[in-house]
Protein backbone atom coordinates (compact mmCIF):
# COMPACT_ATOMS: atom_id res chain seq x y z
CA UNK A 1 0.00 0.00 0.00
CA UNK A 2 1.56 3.33 -0.92
CA UNK A 3 0.82 5.85 1.41
CA UNK A 4 2.32 8.86 -0.62
CA UNK A 5 -1.19 9.82 -2.54
CA UNK A 6 -3.77 8.58 -0.36
CA UNK A 7 -6.08 10.85 1.86
CA UNK A 8 -5.88 10.41 5.02
CA UNK A 9 -9.56 9.20 5.24
CA UNK A 10 -9.14 6.57 2.94
CA UNK A 11 -5.80 5.31 4.71
CA UNK A 12 -8.71 5.49 8.38
CA UNK A 13 -10.81 3.47 6.78
CA UNK A 14 -8.41 0.99 5.36
CA UNK A 15 -7.11 0.80 9.44
CA UNK A 16 -10.64 0.13 10.15
CA UNK A 17 -11.08 -2.88 7.34
CA UNK A 18 -7.77 -4.45 8.57
CA UNK A 19 -8.96 -4.37 12.03
CA UNK A 20 -11.97 -5.45 11.40
CA UNK A 21 -12.32 -9.49 12.59
CA UNK A 22 -10.73 -8.34 15.89
CA UNK A 23 -13.23 -5.88 16.51
CA UNK A 24 -15.75 -8.33 15.57
CA UNK A 25 -17.39 -9.22 18.72
CA UNK A 26 -15.02 -7.11 20.65
CA UNK A 27 -17.33 -5.63 23.81
CA UNK A 28 -14.74 -2.90 24.58
CA UNK A 29 -11.82 -0.99 23.87
CA UNK A 30 -9.70 1.59 22.03
CA UNK A 31 -8.67 1.71 18.33
CA UNK A 32 -5.40 3.80 18.21
CA UNK A 33 -3.84 5.36 14.94
CA UNK A 34 -0.61 7.05 15.17
CA UNK A 35 -0.07 9.75 12.23
CA UNK A 36 3.11 11.00 11.38
CA UNK A 37 3.05 13.89 8.02
CA UNK A 38 -0.86 12.97 7.70
CA UNK A 39 0.56 9.10 7.27
CA UNK A 40 -0.78 6.54 9.36
CA UNK A 41 2.29 4.65 11.00
CA UNK A 42 1.07 2.12 13.30
CA UNK A 43 -2.24 1.58 14.36
CA UNK A 44 -3.85 -1.68 16.87
CA UNK A 45 -6.43 -2.17 19.31
CA UNK A 46 -5.85 -1.82 23.19
CA UNK A 47 -9.14 -3.91 24.34
CA UNK A 48 -10.39 -3.72 27.81
CA UNK A 49 -9.78 -6.07 30.70
CA UNK A 50 -11.13 -9.48 29.99
CA UNK A 51 -13.82 -10.27 33.25
CA UNK A 52 -13.80 -13.59 34.86
CA UNK A 53 -16.19 -15.01 36.84
CA UNK A 54 -15.46 -18.01 39.39
CA UNK A 55 -12.31 -18.02 37.86
CA UNK A 56 -13.95 -18.57 34.25
CA UNK A 57 -13.56 -16.34 31.53
CA UNK A 58 -15.96 -14.09 30.04
CA UNK A 59 -19.21 -15.88 28.85
CA UNK A 60 -19.93 -15.65 24.73
CA UNK A 61 -23.31 -16.18 25.86
CA UNK A 62 -23.66 -12.86 27.65
CA UNK A 63 -20.88 -10.80 26.22
CA UNK A 64 -21.86 -11.16 22.43
CA UNK A 65 -19.68 -7.81 21.31
CA UNK A 66 -19.96 -5.55 17.89
CA UNK A 67 -21.56 -7.25 14.85
CA UNK A 68 -20.49 -6.67 11.56
CA UNK A 69 -23.07 -4.00 11.01
CA UNK A 70 -21.54 -2.36 13.80
CA UNK A 71 -18.19 -2.26 12.88
CA UNK A 72 -18.81 -0.97 9.74
CA UNK A 73 -20.73 2.20 10.99
CA UNK A 74 -17.95 2.36 13.79
CA UNK A 75 -15.77 2.52 10.64
CA UNK A 76 -17.90 5.33 8.91
CA UNK A 77 -17.63 7.22 12.18
CA UNK A 78 -14.17 7.12 12.19
CA UNK A 79 -13.77 8.59 8.73
CA UNK A 80 -16.69 10.86 8.87
CA UNK A 81 -14.61 12.35 12.32
CA UNK A 82 -11.65 13.55 10.65
CA UNK A 83 -13.74 16.40 9.45
CA UNK A 84 -13.38 17.80 13.09
CA UNK A 85 -9.35 17.42 12.91
CA UNK A 86 -7.79 20.50 12.10
CA UNK A 87 -4.04 21.82 11.25
CA UNK A 88 -2.02 19.28 12.92
CA UNK A 89 -0.21 16.39 10.78
CA UNK A 90 1.29 14.59 14.06
CA UNK A 91 -0.30 12.97 16.37
CA UNK A 92 -2.47 10.02 17.38
CA UNK A 93 -6.00 9.72 17.20
CA UNK A 94 -8.08 7.23 19.75
CA UNK A 95 -11.49 5.82 19.24
CA UNK A 96 -13.07 4.27 22.61
CA UNK A 97 -16.07 1.92 21.60
CA UNK A 98 -17.99 0.07 23.99
CA UNK A 99 -21.05 -2.24 23.83
CA UNK A 100 -23.85 -2.53 26.46
CA UNK A 101 -24.84 -6.01 27.64
CA UNK A 102 -28.08 -6.97 26.98
CA UNK A 103 -29.04 -4.45 24.95
CA UNK A 104 -26.58 -4.67 21.80
CA UNK A 105 -26.25 -0.95 21.91
CA UNK A 106 -23.07 0.79 21.43
CA UNK A 107 -21.00 3.92 21.92
CA UNK A 108 -18.04 5.77 20.67
CA UNK A 109 -15.78 8.44 21.50
CA UNK A 110 -12.92 10.20 19.48
CA UNK A 111 -10.12 11.64 21.08
CA UNK A 112 -7.52 14.24 18.73
CA UNK A 113 -3.88 14.35 20.36
CA UNK A 114 -1.49 17.11 18.23
CA UNK A 115 2.14 16.55 18.54
CA UNK A 116 4.69 19.00 17.99
CA UNK A 117 8.50 18.68 17.93
CA UNK A 118 9.95 22.25 19.14
CA UNK A 119 13.38 21.60 17.43
CA UNK A 120 11.97 21.47 13.96
CA UNK A 121 10.29 24.75 14.44
CA UNK A 122 13.09 26.40 16.26
CA UNK A 123 15.99 25.66 13.81
CA UNK A 124 14.86 26.46 10.35
CA UNK A 125 16.77 27.26 7.06
CA UNK A 126 18.42 31.02 7.28
CA UNK A 127 19.30 32.93 4.40
CA UNK A 128 23.05 32.80 3.92
CA UNK A 129 22.66 36.97 4.87
CA UNK A 130 20.59 36.08 7.97
CA UNK A 131 23.39 33.93 9.01
CA UNK A 132 26.57 36.35 8.69
CA UNK A 133 24.40 39.55 10.05
CA UNK A 134 23.86 37.22 13.27
CA UNK A 135 26.94 36.04 13.56
CA UNK A 136 28.12 40.36 13.37
CA UNK A 137 26.00 40.56 16.78
CA UNK A 138 28.70 37.81 18.62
Amino acid sequence: MNLDNMPLARQIDFVFRQLEEELLHSVAGTVIVHIRNNKVGKYGVRHNPIESRDGRLGDKKTEAGMTREQVQAFRTMAVDSLQLKRSWTHGEISFDFSVRSGTGNWSASISFESNYNLANGMFRYQPKYAQQAWRETL
